[in-house]
């Protein structure tokens, strides 16, 4: 046997155990996951329900309440909102609150961005006037002769 065929034969085995083993595994994950249903008309629907007929089980209360349901609610809920299901009202100004704020957000941001900017700018601008009118005083100084006045142009009347 050559090199070659005994490694494609270990990585064809080696594929086909993952494989199993994979299937395995989501099987008993999705079967751990599955609760019973009396009704098999819709798997689906009744796989996050719990069954009505519980007849020791008291209702649950508090936040189990919330995630827990009925499973005639559970049919229900997933047959009236399906993937293109039109939203109600409430949900779409739910939404539209929710897209409001964020744009409310991000305009404080730049704005608060743009001043912060613009602070900066003006700061530099200042500090560029004063290196400026430093520079021109020092010329000046080292310029003058004595014997005539200083020159009043350019000169910043304070």
């Amino acid at each position: 046997m050559t090199p070659e065929l005994k490694m494609s034969r270990t990585y064809v085995t080696l594929l086909a155990l993952l494989t199993v083993l994979l299937a395995l595994s989501s099987f008993v994950l999705i079967r751990s996951l599955c609760v019973l249903s009396s009704d098999p008309v819709s798997p689906e629907a009744d796989s996050a329900s719990v069954p009505s007929s519980t007849g020791s089980a008291k209702d649950p209360k508090g936040p189990l309440k919330r995630i827990f349901m009925k499973e005639a609610d559970a049919s229900n809920f997933f047959r009236r909102r399906s993937r293109r299901g039109t939203k109600s009202q409430d949900e779409i100004n739910a939404e539209q609150r929710q897209v409001l704020a964020a744009d409310e957000r991000k305009r404080e941001f730049h704005e608060e961005k743009r001043n912060e900017f613009e602070s900066y700018a003006e700061e530099e601008h200042d500090e560029q006037n004063e290196r400026t009118r430093e520079s021109t005083e020092q010329w000046r100084e080292f310029h003058y002769d004595g014997m005539h006045p200083p020159q009043e142009y350019n000169r910043q009347s304070i």
